[in-house]
């Protein structure tokens, strides 16, 4: 899949004519799924490539009040992007959604980029809305030339798929459901480093990540996981919290990864969250804390879908 990084119509720079999908694709949930595949079949049927244009950040950053929430993403970059190109995706074009970008009339949009990029077909979202007055797609319908495919609400348990459901989830724990509504597993990315070497002294060493992505984190609790480590995957139970027991106040992320004695500090490590066993809990002391990893431990061996 080519990456083209574009700033208005005189950047644009699209030869061929081409299936044209709009959004912003925050986690390529199954709702965003359907889009793809869809601009696929249509693609093969008529010939043509299927391109994207998105945003490398979130449109809210452009019109609400700053908070570091606001550059949270549910899926990173560089997954977001691998999973466009398994879904069928030809060509992404990235534009910034500025304060100029935003003032563009629906009709200098249709303009400036769907007819700039050769769009013989547009695939949107029933939700999608684009322009100064956050026009929707019939409106579309009425300023494009060309045929705009509609892709209706993507439901799970009678409720529609959406970021703000998947996020949800993960902020209560919840990663079984957020995988589901996903369709694939959320995961988070970084670098195994030092922590406090406690863990060894009870019998269960743990890694440390300090994660490089902007992703959300689960709730704070204790997780079934598998982890990702030189490109092998391993059953570990990981935690996210403070370590109430011994009067912990930093946020850690931990995963004691079974049958692992290599040392791996520095390298790069993957944590693949499962399913949330328990709520952190302050502890007695050393034999409760032993006695309930016990029982973690053995939920997490004989954890399956």
């Amino acid at each position: 899949m080519e990456i083209v990084k574009i700033d208005g119509k005189n950047s644009i720079n699209q030869l061929e004519e081409t299936v044209l999908v709009l959004g912003y694709f925050d986690g390529l949930h199954l709702g965003h799924k359907a889009l793809f595949e869809r601009a696929r079949a249509i693609a093969d049927e008529k010939g043509l490539t299927v391109s994207v244009l998105t945003f490398p950040e979130s449109p809210k950053l452009a019109f609400v009040r700053y908070c570091p929430e606001l550059l949270l993403q549910l899926t990173s970059p560089e997954k977001r992007f691998a999973l466009m190109e398994q879904y069928g995706v030809d060509r992404l074009y990235l534009t910034d959604f500025t304060s100029s970008f935003a003032q563009q009339s629906p009709q200098d949009f249709v303009d400036n980029y769907v007819e700039a990029l050769k769009a013989s077909v547009v695939v949107a979202g029933f939700d999608y809305h684009f322009g100064n007055s956050r026009a929707d797609v019939t409106v579309l319908q009425e300023l494009f030339t060309g045929q705009v495919e509609v892709i209706e609400e993507v439901q799970l348990d009678g409720e529609k798929v959406s970021s703000s459901r998947i996020r949800d989830a993960i902020k209560s724990g919840n990663v079984a459901e957020a995988n589901r509504l996903l369709g694939y597993e959320f995961t988070t990315e970084g670098i195994v480093v030092h922590g406090d070497a406690r863990g060894r002294t009870i019998g269960y060493p743990t890694a440390n990540l300090a994660p490089f992505e902007r992703v959300p984190l689960p709730a704070e609790g204790v997780y079934v996981a598998d982890v990702l480590i030189k490109g092998q995957r391993y059953r570990s139970m990981a935690s996210v919290g403070r370590n109430v027991t011994f009067d912990g106040t930093e946020m850690r992320i931990e995963a004691h990864i079974f049958d692992f004695q290599q040392e791996i500090y520095g390298e790069k490590m993957t944590i693949i969250w499962l399913d949330k066993i328990r709520d952190m809990i302050k502890f007695d002391g050393i034999d409760s804390l032993m006695k309930q990893m016990q029982s973690d431990e053995e939920f997490s061996h004989n954890w399956s879908k």
